[in-house]
């Protein structure tokens, strides 16, 4: 046997669709189409790939006509400026987002079929969704919501937030998330930049069995948002149960109340560019950057991403597993636009035991279902068999993202869960709200390797001499626009922070274009899969929730014990996170067990539990810069190993002693195999 046939093996072949797998796949419906209606042939999809990026404005109508976008005014350009940065779209179109995802009603199946902890299942179907998507949309209007005002949301995966964001979406209200389970500091970080006129919230949600209370913490936000002109108010267990009255918020509108009017669902058709939604960066660097998209990149990016790249038709049910603070809630609402049912899944998924996911997802029927990688390690690690307790016969395909996933958790899903299943492992981000490289249905599956880049994105690896290169690793950069790339951040005018973001390294200039960097160490293989290597920069992205470097050190640096702080994560080529902080403590304080436990605790309740720290670490100093920024991407390079001299230099640090003790650690950790 050659050993790259082995199934351990990077790049070997664990499953290939069968001809009469591929033919009724949405892909190969549009390939077909491009043929009968273009005059476009081609015989395999990286062809398919290299046209649709060679001939980008060309490709995205396509796109616009397969899917029958609805719109007014013309199509003419599609690209009004094709440059990056500042490319426009469709800039004589107008249409809405919501309209496409109700273009896709009916009565026979379900929209929404939700799961929680304390309510157990039901489904919503497109009928109760419109009606009640109409009536909010109605209240929204008569409490002076237009147009480009901001609603946040404090809400779990349940349908009232699919309710609010399509009810906002309709009449061009701007939408902005954060899950309940994060801490007031870092919400306040979000909403108090986009000052929002609305604020949905829960007073308390269920998880791994237990009730978590928030209406204190609500009272926290509306303290620091005094923007907030109105409170709609969804029951949790708290306030649910008989003994309890709803919690005295200012201007709080139960969410009976707010939808109680029949109204007719209206849909406001608006430019192209029109802001849908505000998400959220890590806050490596300060604040979180509030990224906004556009209503029609996003229609457009969606249904090309969820029909075409992830083969969601018409009956299909859709679980992703994922809070309302993570871009992968945004994304299966976009499954909506495909006529495909999607499944709200609000809670610990090994609760009540560690079978419980595997079970409802074969009980509901699920055909996709996708997760944060890892989840599928955790079950692999757990000895799970999901096939040994039930049949799973509708479950067609499994997306993992939010890390790399290691080749023995690919052989696991073959093994433990279906022999012929579609897994796809997907790497994309909340910057663009789909996918750089990710899945075809018509592809095989390689162990390790990510099957192909998403149609209409031009990505490719970077060399330090910023050219292109195959079989190395690199830098991923895109060096075309793509309709879902952000349209501004708010609250950046000059759009400074905008071009430091993603424009810094390759700015362009001298008959060079510009070239957007996203962040990731990438290999593309020649047959056009690739590997993501981990993040190229200091983001902190942990079991599939991205968080910045910056939030932790706000938390922890509250501790009057902790002077400074640093933190960095050695996920990398695909081995599970390992998070070590760093802390500088006060004079004449040690860093006994006790301290460590308030630390955790600290993080725990004020951003986030996912992001408590494997380890702690007593130092004297932090490594700083010249200009006194935290060294976290020479700390992180070298306890993954690198050479000292190619991650720190004397001369450009202001206080050089202190690298001693990460040099020493990184010895250490080499010693003992964790790097």
């Amino acid at each position: 046997m050659n050993p790259s046939d082995h199934p351990n093996a990077p790049g070997a072949v664990l499953w290939t669709p069968r001809p009469d797998q591929i033919e009724p796949t949405r892909l190969a419906a549009y390939m077909h189409w491009l043929a009968a209606e273009r005059g476009l042939h081609f015989d395999n999809y990286q062809d398919l790939w290299s046209w649709s990026v060679d001939a980008l404005e060309p490709f995205w109508q396509s796109i616009w006509d397969f899917f029958e976008v609805q719109a007014d005014g013309a199509c003419d350009p599609v690209l009004g400026v094709s440059t990056m940065p500042g490319a426009q779209w469709y800039p004589n179109a107008r249409l809405n987002y919501a309209e496409h995802i109700f273009r896709s009603a009916t009565d026979e199946r379900p929209a929404l079929i939700a799961r929680s902890e304390d309510t157990g299942t039901h489904e919503v179907s497109w009928a109760q969704l419109q009606r009640d998507t109409g009536a909010l949309a109605a209240q929204l209007r008569q409490l002076g919501v237009g147009p480009g005002d901001r609603v946040a949301s404090y809400l779990p995966n349940r349908p009232e937030t699919v309710v609010a964001f399509l009810a906002c979406a309709s009449l061009g209200a701007i939408w902005s998330s954060c899950a309940p389970d994060m801490g007031a500091t870092v919400v306040l970080d979000r909403f108090r930049q986009i000052e929002p006129k609305v604020l949905l919230a829960v007073d308390s949600y269920r998880y791994n069995g237990k009730t978590h209370d928030r209406r204190g913490l609500v009272e926290e936000l509306l303290l620091g948002l005094p923007t907030v002109r109105h409170v709609i108010h969804v029951a949790g267990p708290v306030c649910r149960a008989a003994s309890h009255k709803p919690p005295a918020w200012r201007d709080r509108l139960s969410w009976s109340e707010a939808i109680s009017a029949d109204a007719e669902l209206r849909f406001d058709r608006l430019p192209f560019e029109h802001p849908l939604w505000i998400v959220y960066s890590s806050g490596t660097t300060g604040l979180p950057k509030a990224i906004v998209h556009s209503q029609g990149g996003i229609v457009l990016t969606h249904l090309k991403t969820m029909a075409l790249q992830h083969d969601l038709r018409p009956g299909d049910r859709l679980l992703f597993l994922g809070g309302t603070g993570w871009i992968v809630w945004n994304l299966q609402i976009g499954a909506l636009l495909t006529g495909t049912s999607i499944v709200l899944y609000d809670g610990n998924p090994a609760w009540p035991d560690t079978t419980a996911l595997w079970r409802f997802i074969d009980e509901q029927r699920v055909t996709l279902f996708g997760c944060g990688a890892a989840y599928l390690i955790n079950c692999m690690k757990d000895g799970l068999r999901p096939r040994d307790l039930v049949p799973l016969q509708h479950l067609r395909a499994i997306n993992a993202t939010g890390s790399p996933l290691p080749i023995d958790a690919y052989q696991w899903v073959y093994d433990a869960v279906k022999s012929d299943l579609w897994l796809a492992s997907i790497s994309g981000g909340t910057d663009i709200a789909s996918g750089f490289v990710a899945c075809a249905p018509i592809l095989p599956v390689n162990a390790g390797e990510i099957q192909c880049r998403e149609l209409g994105v031009a990505a490719y690896a970077f060399n330090d001499a910023g050219a292109p290169v195959i079989d190395e690793v690199g830098e991923l950069v895109v060096t075309k626009p793509m309709p879902s790339m952000p349209i501004y951040f708010w609250g950046d005018p000059e759009n400074r922070r905008y071009l430091e973001s993603y424009f810094e390294m390759y700015p362009g200039g001298n008959g060079k274009p510009a070239v957007w960097r996203h962040g990731d160490w990438i290999r593309f293989t020649p047959r056009g899969t690739s590997v993501i290597y981990g993040r190229s920069d200091s983001t902190i992205n942990r079991h599939g929730i991205r968080m910045g470097t910056a939030e932790i050190y706000r938390v922890v640096e509250e501790l009057p014990e902790v002077r400074d702080s640093l933190v960095v994560d050695l996920e990398y080529l695909g081995r599970p996170s390992f998070m070590p902080l760093f802390v500088v403590l006060a004079p004449g304080v040690v860093l006994d067990e006790a301290l460590k436990t308030r630390i955790a605790q600290q993080i725990r309740s004020k951003a986030s539990a996912r992001h408590v720290p494997n380890e702690i670490y007593q130092v004297a100093e932090i490594p700083r810069t010249l200009t006194g920024k935290k060294m976290e991407v020479p700390v992180r390079k070298l306890l993954l190993g690198a050479a000292p001299e190619k991650v720190a230099s004397a001369d450009a640090m202001a206080n050089p002693n202190s690298i001693g003790f990460f040099l020493r650690l990184a010895e250490t950790m080499k010693t003992s195999g964790t790097t």
